[in-house]
């Protein structure tokens, strides 16, 4: 059927085509999809860092909720400045980051800092930051421009990280 000549052309071939098709499909499985989380999202362009608060509450519960049509789990903080109101607080993408990662527990005091916005109706804040007691600090966004950590790469990450 083949040659030795021919045969060794094939299987050069489809080692190169192996390589080639294992580098695709894991780069494309490292860019995650979004899902309506990326960086000019209609999601993400609701945070204007005008409207910039910082509050101090309870953590009521930890939930995932889906902000907007369309877009995928993300985890929120049910959280009370008071006995009369419950705030929601989306942090992050779920893939991003597990509710059970966040480091966050219900009964927390935590100090939030992030947007307010209306989603169907609903004023919910979009946080950039999230600090509990005198160690623990967990930033999602700059808070500045509101540009999500997981829309960064990993070297604005550490640049990040570097300024604490």
């Amino acid at each position: 059927m083949f040659d030795n000549a021919e045969l060794k052309i094939f299987r050069y071939f489809l080692v190169f085509f192996i390589m080639v098709f294992t580098f695709v499909f894991s780069h494309a499985s490292e860019q995650k999809d979004m899902k309506g989380w990326g960086l000019d999202s209609p999601y993400n362009r609701l945070y204007d860092p005008s409207e910039l608060d910082k509050f101090k509450a309870v953590v009521v519960d930890i939930k995932e909720v889906v902000p907007m049509p369309g877009m995928s789990a993300g985890v929120a903080l049910l959280v009370r400045e008071s006995e009369a109101e419950t705030i929601v607080v989306h942090v992050c993408p779920s893939w991003y980051m597990d509710k059970q990662d966040i480091g966050i527990k219900k009964g927390d005091k935590v100090k939030i800092r992030g947007v307010w916005v209306e989603i169907d109706g609903e004023d919910i804040v979009i946080a950039s930051k999230i600090k509990k007691g005198d160690y623990f600090e967990l930033k999602v966004r700059l808070t500045k421009s509101g540009k999500p950590f997981w829309t960064m790469s990993p070297e604005e990450l550490n640049k990040e990280k570097a300024s604490k």
